[in-house]
């Protein structure tokens, strides 16, 4: 892994996380379908990054902490915001942000028991976030959620579901994580 925090990847990062304002501004005044077109592109600047990093050999320790940041950064924000206008419904949004809320919380706890541990993304982690990004897309795409009726509620469950899922999973890890002895 590089040391040098310049690179390709870094700066697609720094993107993403620049985009997040103009994303949350777009929506706030309603203008969704700029604000999906915003919405894609940190996706697919996302997509990039870490395909260039892997591909050019050109991963960072920076990037390895700030590429999740950016990604939680935007999602978190996308699913307050749709909250916020009704969107998406409160339930779901209060479900999104305390996951992501227990996952830090188990940081925090590993660095104050001085716990190792690996941040590694489970499947059902992956498939919740994938989850979560098409349910934006289509709150984006059909805000008032009548164009695509049969895929809103089937969507906001199949999110809602995998995201406690993978929260208790991680709860799971964490504890088994907590039960090691520490190494010397």
């Amino acid at each position: 892994m590089s040391r040098l925090p310049i690179s390709i990847p870094n700066i697609l990062t720094v993107v993403r996380i620049l985009l997040t304002p103009l994303f949350l501004i777009l929506l706030l005044r309603r203008n969704y379908p700029q604000a999906l077109v915003v919405f894609v592109a940190a996706g697919v600047s996302d997509g990039l990054d870490g395909l260039i990093a892997r591909y050019f050999n050109q991963r960072t320790v920076l990037g390895a902490h700030l590429d999740p940041v950016a990604d939680k950064l935007l999602l978190i924000s996308a699913f307050v915001a749709l909250g916020i206008l009704a969107v998406i419904p409160s339930w779901v949004v209060v479900i999104v942000i305390a996951r992501d809320v227990i996952i830090l919380l188990g940081i925090a706890i590993f660095t104050l028991t001085q716990k190792s541990y690996e941040v590694r993304p489970t499947i059902v982690s992956k498939c919740t976030t994938t989850a979560q990004i098409l349910l934006v897309i289509l709150a984006l795409f059909d805000p008032a959620g009548v164009k695509l009726t049969a895929l809103h509620p089937l969507l906001l469950w199949a999110a809602a579901i995998l995201t406690i899922l993978s929260g208790l999973h991680y709860i799971y890890v964490g504890m088994n994580i907590l039960q090691e002895p520490n190494n010397p």
